[in-house]
């Protein structure tokens, strides 16, 4: 595998961004072993095709990298023990994101900055930092080049596209390098479905004008940032996978699934996420506090009337079943509520944001109590009025989803531009 490119790519020398491609096919290493996807195809993680060129591309950097516990490898070591642990790599930081480095918090939460006990590594803490601040934490880190290795989960709203589209801006301000390691769209890169942001509604739920199941990866978003979004692009290198393709659903990847946050505990969890999601800007439990987060929606007085209202619309590849559960945690905690369960027959015909708009639907025609949260949080989530103010009209599932598709077609034709995947 040829890694010259790097050198030529140092900063200063390249004003535009660097994509490493790292196309040839990598050997098995010790970064992981056994495992495949369909066909016989051997999928192979930006991290396993980095570490089988021995690392190359960091060589004679200080590196830090922003991570948590999805970045591990096919035997779930995580990255940090593996590089820390060779010589090859002369890793001096870690960067946490919201949840931690270790993902011991909750929605909302951090670790803050301390001393990983495993490593000895320092491990700084990028919630709630953008901008100058966060640049500032890689200038007093000490680090040359930032890699990024974390395990998305398709949807605009999963906040760790902001972590990196955040730390992208911020490297290029402390004059950093950055490096993305690519990792599967769990619920594959077919398509992008939903409504597009405004830029009026950015958050870091959604800082850039893209769909909400956007249905790209990691590096794929990282070119897309750097090509249309950052204002001044960031030194940018990219290792994509082999063996992956569009069509693949994360069953495919012969990976381990380790919860990118305590809510997205397993694959099917991440395939509804991206509509059912939406709940978090009503008065209806989103499934929080239960075993099946996102799949579970309900509240104090439904009943069997919502699951028979839904099921009435013949939606594709999803069924609905009549629920009742008392969340542990968050809305209705300790409380027993009423509701719906998502059960998905056939993930190639499910669409998950219709799905969600017709659950938002169909919810407030059944229940004479839905609300929106207060602040208005759903038009966060959607990233536009649209959606609250249509339902609110008494608009039906197709005429809602009619009206983003200008703004989809859009978002298409550029995101098209930055596929690298077939």
């Amino acid at each position: 595998m040829n890694l010259s490119r790097r050198s030529l790519s140092r900063r200063g020398l390249l004003a535009v961004t660097t994509a490493t491609a790292l196309t040839s096919a990598a050997p098995a290493s010790a970064a992981g072993g056994g495992g495949g996807s369909g066909g016989g195809r051997r999928l192979r993680t930006g991290f396993e095709r980095l570490s089988a060129d021995g690392y190359a591309l960091l060589e004679g950097e200080r590196v830090g990298v922003v991570t948590n516990p999805t970045g591990v490898t096919r035997d779930v070591r995580h990255i940090v023990d593996v590089m820390h642990a060779d010589d090859r790599v002369n890793l001096v930081a870690v960067f946490g994101p919201e949840h931690g480095f270790r993902g011991t918090a909750q929605a909302g939460g951090s670790e803050g900055r301390y001393d990983d006990p495993a490593t000895g590594l320092p491990v700084y803490d990028t919630y709630q930092k953008s901008g100058k601040a966060l640049a500032d934490v890689f200038t007093a880190s000490g680090v040359d080049t930032i890699v990024f290795d974390i395990q998305d989960a398709g949807a605009r709203f999963y906040t760790y596209i902001w972590t990196l589209f955040d730390c992208m801006e911020s490297a290029e301000l402390a004059g950093k390098r950055f490096v993305v390691l690519d990792r599967p769209n769990p619920v594959t890169g077919r398509g992008a479905y939903g409504p597009v942001l405004h830029k009026e509604f950015a958050t870091f739920v959604g800082r850039q004008p893209i769909a909400q199941a956007h249905g790209m990866t990691v590096t794929e978003l990282a070119l897309l940032f750097n090509g249309e979004f950052l204002e001044r692009p960031v030194e940018l290198e990219t290792v994509r996978m082999t063996g992956w393709k569009r069509s693949d659903f994360y069953d495919a990847s012969g990976l381990p699934w380790v919860p990118p946050s305590p809510n997205m505990p397993t694959p099917d969890t991440a395939l509804v996420y991206s509509g059912t999601c939406l709940f978090e800007g009503t008065n209806l439990s989103e499934g929080r506090g239960t075993t099946r987060p996102f799949e579970l929606l309900g509240a104090e007085g439904i009943d069997r009337k919502w699951a028979a209202a839904v099921s009435e619309l013949g939606l594709p590849g999803v069924h609905f079943r009549e629920a009742y559960f008392a969340p542990t945690f968050s809305k209705f905690q300790g409380k027993t509520v009423g509701g719906v369960q998502l059960h998905v027959h056939d993930r190639e015909a499910f669409e998950p944001v219709s799905t969600g708009i017709a659950l938002l639907v169909t919810a407030k025609k059944v229940w004479s109590g839905f609300a929106w949260r207060p602040d208005n949080w759903i038009d966060k989530l959607t990233g536009t009025t649209r959606v609250r103010t249509m339902i609110d009209a008494g608009a039906g599932t197709d005429e809602v989803v009619a009206a983003w598709q200008d703004d989809l077609a859009h978002f298409r034709a550029v995101r098209k531009r930055y596929l690298r995947y077939k």
